[in-house]
């Protein structure tokens, strides 16, 4: 006989409710913020990283042709910063930021245009790219609107806002229109034609954006979460620190526009190179010594908290290591790490961030427990394994005649890492939370 469950007189409650209707819902994404925020962001996500793994082993095997209506690695990078990222950060700024501005949140219909046109408009935009430019473009145009539209609604709720600390939310507000005419400049430079101003608009926007955004979260949440999770940690976040990591942001969107002005970045005996490295390795010493300060060590007894810790150590990492192939640069003239501190910076720190903050709002927000159980733990340290593989993979003579195979390798790591995360996820975000609360 099947077991009947029984239901209470009367109204259901949630519990019941949650007991009851275990399947996924289209229409319980419209539930919270987040759940709407981040279920896009993971179809993009995933979307983008199976499509980079095919580029790449095309390019490295000629098992199939594709026809490029654009550069793929302009594609690439577009997406990689301004794809998936902001949507997350909807899900996020959405479900935090009425908190810590004490204004109310909004109702998620009013997040439901400017989410799923970033979504539909970066899903074009890859389309676009082996299609026609024109698609691409028009695909590009409905992201920006929909980011543009997202800053909106985020400025209306700043805007409310009485309460006496509005810094995190301010600066975050000012990184969102950088994103936004970021975007804007994206387009043009593509619609006149022009690739390295549509490569300094992508690399500002991952500077003046992105990072931006990273480092004020990080500078607000990961002292205190510490705190939370270890008391005898104290939660420290001195002001000069969050100005140092803005700074150092700017810094990299100056050096970004000096270097399409004509002012070269790498060169023997350049000033500006020895300047910017220096400056890079100071910062670089600084966010590792902070790391160590805020508990990376401490935090090694708890998963979910380690992997906050350790994608923030990626951070420094990454400044270290730009610094020091500047200043080979400047003494032998040549670029010695190529794109490693880029990747250390996307790979090692936002992704690592990225899938530490999503998987602990989620846990929070679906009923789960705040732990990093063995699939998150596992997912991340394949994400660490691609970060070092591909890092690895600038190295001269690394390795050898297999060097053809590193980056469709990492490419597809990186995928494959991804898509279990998010198809993971995605499938909380579509059912009742497990303790029967609403959210």
């Amino acid at each position: 006989m099947s077991k009947v469950i029984p239901v209470p007189a009367g109204k259901p409650s949630v519990q019941a409710i949650a007991q009851l209707d275990p399947r996924w819902r289209w229409q319980y994404l419209m539930l919270a913020p987040h759940r709407l925020g981040f279920f896009l962001a993971m179809v993009v996500l995933v979307a983008s990283g199976a499509w980079w793994a095919l580029v790449q082993v095309a390019r490295s095997t000629g098992w199939w042709g594709m026809y490029y209506a654009m550069s793929p690695t302009l594609v690439h990078a577009a997406v990689m910063v301004l794809g998936f990222i902001p949507l997350f950060f909807a899900g996020f700024l959405f479900t935090a930021g009425p908190k810590w501005l004490g204004v109310d949140a909004l109702p998620v219909r009013a997040l439901r245009g400017p989410l799923i046109a970033q979504a539909l408009g970066w899903l074009l935009w890859l389309v676009g790219a082996h299609w026609r430019i024109g698609a691409a473009l028009a695909g590009l145009a409905l992201a920006g609107a929909g980011l543009a539209w997202m800053t909106a609604l985020f400025a209306g709720r700043v805007r409310l806002s009485r309460a006496d600390d509005q810094l995190h939310a301010r600066t975050i507000l000012v990184a969102c229109v950088v994103g936004c005419l970021s975007v804007a400049g994206l387009w043009l430079s593509l619609a006149i034609g022009t690739h390295a101003l549509a490569r300094a608009f992508v690399y500002t926007a991952l500077w003046g954006f992105v990072v931006v955004v990273y480092v004020t979260v990080a500078h607000r949440m990961i002292p205190f979460f510490t705190s939370s999770a270890l008391p005898m940690v104290p939660a420290w976040r001195p002001l000069w620190a969050l100005w140092l990591m803005l700074g150092a942001a700017v810094m990299q969107v100056t050096a970004v526009w000096l270097e399409w002005a004509g002012v070269p970045a790498v060169g023997a005996g350049s000033p500006w190179t020895l300047v910017l490295g220096t400056l890079q390795l100071a910062v670089g010493g600084v966010l590792v010594w902070l790391a160590c300060v805020w508990g990376l060590v401490q935090s090694l007894k708890n998963r979910l908290l380690a992997m906050l810790h350790i994608g923030f150590l990626w951070l420094g990492v990454a400044f270290l290591s730009a610094g020091a192939s500047h200043w080979l640069a400047w003494r032998f003239g040549m670029g010695a790490l190529g794109l490693a501190p880029l990747h250390a910076l996307t790979m090692g720190c936002l992704a690592s961030l990225m899938l530490a903050m999503v998987t602990r709002v989620s846990c929070g927000h679906s009923g789960r427990a705040l732990v990093a159980d063995s699939g998150a733990w596992t997912l991340f340290w394949m994400l660490q394994a691609a970060t070092v593989l591909r890092i690895a993979a600038e190295v001269p003579g690394m390795f050898g005649v297999a060097w053809a195979w590193v980056l469709p390798v990492t490419a597809c790591l990186w995928a494959a890492t991804m898509g279990v995360w998010g198809i993971r996820l995605a499938g909380w975000y579509g059912r009742l939370r497990a303790d029967g609360r609403p959210g």
